[in-house]
């Protein structure tokens, strides 16, 4: 039996931050309305219908509702573990479940699709919530989703990094760790997908200081939620060490213009539950030509 995976993140902190932020959370959800518009055009590269969906993360269902319209989906499943986010949903007109992206609590072969948009990076589980998800597939179901990865926020984290170290001599975790391209790769095989896709979007947001940043880190209800623990105990930050963050980040990540770069880098990822109709590569010693033949063709040789 594998050992259980590390607790990076306490999930009931996380929740009630996306409470917290559920008030004005509309002023803050560009990139997820951003990704989700962009979720539906990748779908619309895949010639196929999907009579039942499934939203993981759906906050105030902006992608459910996106699905709901579009002719190429069918019944909407949406799941939230936020319940004033889920509230949101319910005052658009939808019907937004509460669901803990780590249990997900849903029947085996259920979905044609399941989507997520910028969630799954909080889950303390991800390999274990990825083989959650091929499972309430139905064969040759389809898995579409995307979260933030490796390199998100790097200029923020530099600062905080070098601000803290300088000052007190040591830093705490203060950006939440994201999983790079190639371990999204790796996780989506491991998890039994077939097909697997991973590709990387940067997404660059300017802003005239970094506590504009972080107020829309906050209104997002994306500010860290590190798991407390002996190793690691939360360190409040000091109005010293936060002004010298911003020294830093100015110095080191302005534009001519004077205004501050922030980078979200979006892992977008795609699966299918395995299924006999899909193409397999051929056995090992199965080829009827060899590549010593194909190059003798192309050269215009006799064997």
């Amino acid at each position: 039996m594998s050992p259980a995976p590390p607790k990076l993140f306490d999930r009931a902190l996380h929740r009630r931050n996306l409470d917290r932020a559920a008030r004005h959370y509309g002023d803050y959800a560009f990139l997820k309305e951003r990704e989700s518009s962009h979720l539906i055009e990748r779908l619309e590269d895949v010639s196929r219908d999907f009579g039942r969906v499934l939203d993981l993360g759906s906050h105030d269902g902006t992608l459910a509702a996106m699905l709901e319209d579009h002719p190429q989906t069918g019944t909407v499943d949406a799941g939230e573990m936020s319940s004033g986010l889920r509230a949101l949903g319910t005052g658009r007109g939808l019907d937004i479940r509460e669901m803990d992206e780590e249990v997900l609590g849903a029947d085996d072969a259920a979905y044609d699709l399941v989507t997520s948009v910028l969630f799954l990076h909080w889950v303390n589980d991800l390999p274990g919530a990825l083989i959650q998800i091929r499972q309430v597939l139905k064969p040759d179901g389809l898995f579409l989703g995307c979260l933030f990865g490796a390199g998100t926020l790097a200029e923020l984290r530099t600062a905080f990094l070098e601000a803290e170290a300088e000052i007190t001599g040591g830093a705490a975790p203060r950006i939440s760790p994201l999983p790079g391209l190639q371990d999204m790769a790796g996780l989506l095989q491991r998890a039994g997908f077939a097909l697997p896709v991973v590709d990387v979007e940067p997404v660059t947001v300017r802003y005239d200081d970094p506590f504009a940043l972080m107020r829309d880190l906050k209104g997002m209800g994306e500010q860290a939620a590190f798991a407390a623990n002996e190793k690691s105990p939360r360190r409040p930050l000091s109005r010293r060490i936060l002004a010298r963050m911003a020294e830093i980040y100015r110095e080191r990540f302005a534009d001519p213009d004077g205004r501050l770069r922030a980078t979200f880098n979006v892992v977008w990822l795609s699966g299918w539950a395995p299924a006999e109709s899909q193409p397999k590569p051929l056995r090992p010693g199965s080829a009827r030509h060899s590549m010593a033949d194909a190059v003798r063709k192309v050269r215009g040789e006799k064997k």
